[in-house]
């Protein structure tokens, strides 16, 4: 689908000056496809599924890296099994020139499969500026997380702030994707007033089937209200349909100060597919006036 920019000013913004994009371990074939409409240099993050085994993530890796982006890969603490498989992960990446930049995440299993229950406890290792790490991500939860609860997370999050700094490592925040800005600047303003000062990559949805959206947010505890949803763009009586993040751009560019929010720019969720969002970006900065 083409963002709808028919009706709206045109937008001056940085927000989408230096954007990322996600993909997975078998979307290689699509990123190749995609790369001559993404910017050269173009932060590419690379999940890390339970269903995918080393090799492919590591593959996914290097595709990103020879087609010209930056591979961000991700290491997911509960799905490490050992310390020897976490160094071999970072050992593999390093040898494929894939390993200055990565996100930390503590992963989805409620049990850990081996000795890291979190992503801090990936940073407190001291392994990532052994490998070759440079910079690493974290993550941030505007909309809360539906397992943890707020004062947990705000904690966390300026442990793992301090912790990075600590190991001599730049950091930034990637944050779960959200249908409502408001909420989403509020708490860019709420992290700088509790001392986090780092810069923040906001979670944004490619454009995607309205039922798979909704089923993403459900899984995410993700808001979803029916005002919500209209202010997005989303009908929760025609999920047959599409959505772009038209109107949540504009808020959020509408709404962000850089005096008030620090660093922001942001991430793009490809739910919809990589090269269907890649696109969507370049017609949506051309006909917004990016």
């Amino acid at each position: 689908m083409r963002p709808d920019t028919s009706a709206a000013p045109a937008l001056r913004t940085p927000l989408l000056a230096d954007f990322s994009l996600e993909m997975t371990g078998k979307d290689v074939a699509g990123l190749a496809d995609a790369a001559p409409g993404i910017p050269p240099g173009t932060r590419i993050h690379v999940t890390f599924l339970g269903s995918e085994d080393l090799p492919t993530r590591v593959a996914a890796a290097r595709a990103v890296r020879r087609l010209g982006f930056v591979p961000v890969p991700h290491l997911s603490a509960r799905r490490l099994p050992s310390r020897p498989a976490f160094e071999e992960f970072l050992g593999a990446l390093r040898a494929e020139g894939a390993c200055a930049d990565v996100l930390v995440v503590g992963g989805d299993p409620a049990v850990p499969e081996g000795p890291y229950p979190d992503a801090r406890s990936l940073i407190d290792s001291g392994l990532l500026a052994r490998y070759g790490v440079r910079r690493a991500a974290v993550a941030g939860y505007p909309e809360g997380h539906p397992a943890i609860p707020d004062h947990v997370l705000w904690s966390a999050l300026a442990g793992k702030a301090a912790a990075l700094a600590g190991q001599g490592l730049a950091g930034s925040v990637v944050t779960q994707f959200g249908f409502d800005a408001e909420a989403v600047l509020g708490w860019i303003e709420q992290a700088r007033g509790r001392g986090v000062a780092l810069p923040v990559r906001v979670g944004v949805p490619g454009p995607a089937g309205v039922r798979r959206l909704m089923a993403y947010a459900a899984r995410f505890g993700v808001g979803t209200s029916a005002s919500i949803a209209r202010k997005y763009g989303l009908s929760l009586t025609h999920l047959m349909g599409t959505a772009g993040p038209d109107r949540f751009l504009r808020a959020l560019a509408e709404g962000y100060e850089p005096a008030r929010h620090g660093d922001v720019t942001v991430h793009f969720y490809t739910f919809g597919g990589l090269g269907a969002t890649a696109r969507w970006v370049a017609d949506f900065a051309k006909e917004a006036g990016v």
